[in-house]
């Protein structure tokens, strides 16, 4: 016989399908990062609490067990306090929503919700030369498959600034190569821009193109499988790159 419904199961439920997609319409990446947190609270509270997670309720999430949590993030798991203030805005998103819901756990909500975040330095972002620059670009090897798709990887990011999300998204569709060219990125909460590409860069993604399958949903940095790369693939990538370059730059 399975457990019955708590009222922690029924306001998640109601979070993720009514308020993240129907209300919000918040993209598929933006849900699956409040998915995470919610992993990892819900694992950490089961095994804080000796409780299965299915009997989990709202009152079990009160500002120690939030806490702990936080702690957790930081000396287990090595989450810098931009990632932990990142998982603590994700449940204060939750619990304004629990209030709505559950007027009278709004004493035990508010406690939560004062929980502060985490100030940090932002360190001071250097700069490289165009000597540096150039040797980044061109470290990867271009007699390669792998290689030549490196290159088109690091110039789309050094000429568009995108976000990594937004450069494993793209799709052969997303590129336009009338007169200068142009990529339609798509990012956080469904925010949309197009950009620029400059001639050499335009003329990069062309060549490249003509070795890739035509669909239009083709995505344009492909992996090995012939799917979107990964965030760590691209990480990756990025590493062998700049480690290439650094000795050579010595």
């Amino acid at each position: 016989m399975s457990a019955p419904e708590t009222d922690l199961a029924r306001l998640l439920q109601r979070f993720f399908y009514e308020r993240l997609q129907q209300q919000q319409h918040l993209s598929a990446r933006t849900i699956a990062s409040y998915r995470d947190t919610f992993r990892l609270l819900l694992r950490f509270a089961e095994t804080s609490l000796g409780r299965d997670v299915r009997t989990l309720c709202l009152r079990d999430l009160d500002a120690p067990l939030v806490l702990a949590f936080l702690d957790y993030l930081e000396a287990q798991r090595h989450n810098c306090a931009r990632s932990r203030n990142a998982r603590l805005a994700a449940i204060r998103t939750f619990l304004h929503d629990a209030a709505l819901q559950e007027p009278a756990a709004l004493p035990q909500i508010q406690r939560i919700l004062a929980i502060p975040s985490k100030r940090f330095e932002r360190p001071l972002v250097g700069f490289l030369s165009r000597e540096e620059m150039e040797a980044i670009l061109t470290a990867p090897d271009a007699e390669t498959w792998a290689g030549r798709r490196d290159r088109l990887l690091l110039l789309l990011l050094y000429n568009t600034g995108a976000r990594v999300s937004e450069l494993i998204a793209i799709q052969r569709r997303d590129v336009d190569l009338q007169h200068n060219g142009a990529v339609h990125l798509h990012g956080k909460g469904r925010k949309e821009r197009v950009l620029p590409l400059w001639k050499h860069t335009s003329a990069a993604v062309r060549a490249w193109m003509r070795t890739l399958p035509t669909e239009p949903t083709q995505a344009l940095l492909p992996n090995r499988f012939g799917q979107a790369m990964s965030r760590s693939g691209v990480e990756e990538r990025l590493q062998r790159a700049v480690s290439a370059a650094t000795s050579g730059c010595l």
